[in-house]
């Protein structure tokens, strides 16, 4: 039986969101405002399971009587507080965001950027072809998981997931720094090489799909994955006793890839290799 602590509730606080008097618990982000309030407020870096790096700024809102726009990842809402998230100045910001990570990074499987590229009339392309990409190839060096890091946004969720955040395994972080600084494994050793326990905890919260599994990889190499069609399953590990509960991702009768709920009390979404990446043996003709 899971354990679930009890707390007493937090007090609620009132502050003003684009006109409306809005209440929400005691320690709760602008951004949590945004969303109990309906408001849809784009994030790339932000993660339900980690805490927040304000990397991508990208969900920047306005607070009056401050001087510089506020992450709404990680302000916390005060009382009597005046938030605007719609201003032209908190618009422009996020449109040169998209513009700057869009011109420089593959967003193509990056979930909503299209959309939110064409809601903010961002111009990518206004850069020109010279703009800094890193123009590699995907590193394929285990038939886990592949590492593209043409898609990365340097959030960081993944150093955080693989260190101290989750997993404590350390095995990636930043490298080099300014337009040199990339993810990367210790003296960029190939990742069969390093500490990576292969939990592919990093690959769960990764926002872009610069990291991803073999099996999605090849499927979208392939033109074959289509996830309109996938179906998904919650269900639990069989492997030991923890109780991690596994989501399948279906296609065609045939396990895809696999996650884990975020809301999970056990698992926070985080597996081991079994759980993650043991998956074939159901499948095996």
């Amino acid at each position: 039986m899971t354990s679930v602590p009890l707390q007493p509730p937090r007090r609620l606080i009132e502050f003003t969101l684009d006109g409306q008097e809005t209440r929400v618990p005691e320690g709760s982000t602008l951004l949590d405002a945004c969303r109990a309030a309906g408001k849809d407020i784009p994030t790339l870096c932000e993660g339900d399971t980690l805490t927040p790096k304000n990397a991508c700024r990208v969900c920047v809102v306005e607070v009056e009587g401050a001087r510089v726009l506020a992450p709404a990842c990680s302000r916390r809402a005060e009382a009597g507080m005046t938030v605007h998230t719609d201003t032209e100045r908190a618009r422009h910001s996020r449109k040169i965001v998209l513009e700057l990570l869009a011109s420089s990074t593959d967003l193509s499987t990056t979930p909503r950027a299209a959309e939110w590229i064409k809601e903010y009339e961002a111009k990518p392309d206004r850069f020109g072809p010279d703009a800094a990409r890193l123009n590699e190839q995907p590193k394929i060096d285990n038939d886990l998981y592949v590492r593209d890091y043409d898609k990365c946004i340097q959030c960081y969720k993944c150093v955080d997931a693989c260190g101290e955040q989750w997993q404590n395994s350390f095995a990636i972080s930043v490298a080099g720094r300014g337009f040199d600084a990339r993810i990367s494994t210790e003296h960029d050793t190939p990742l069969t090489d390093s500490a990576c326990v292969y939990c592919g905890n990093c690959v769960e919260v990764c926002p872009t799909g610069a990291l991803s599994f073999k099996s999605e990889f090849d499927m979208r190499e392939a033109g074959t994955w289509n996830e309109e069609v996938q179906t998904e399953t919650t269900t639990i590990c069989a492997y030991c006793g923890v109780g991690c509960n596994l989501t399948l991702h279906v296609q065609d009768n045939e396990i895809v890839k696999v996650t884990s709920p975020h809301d999970n009390p056990v698992t926070h979404g985080n597996l081991c290799i079994k759980g993650r990446f043991g998956y074939q043996h159901v499948q095996q003709r």
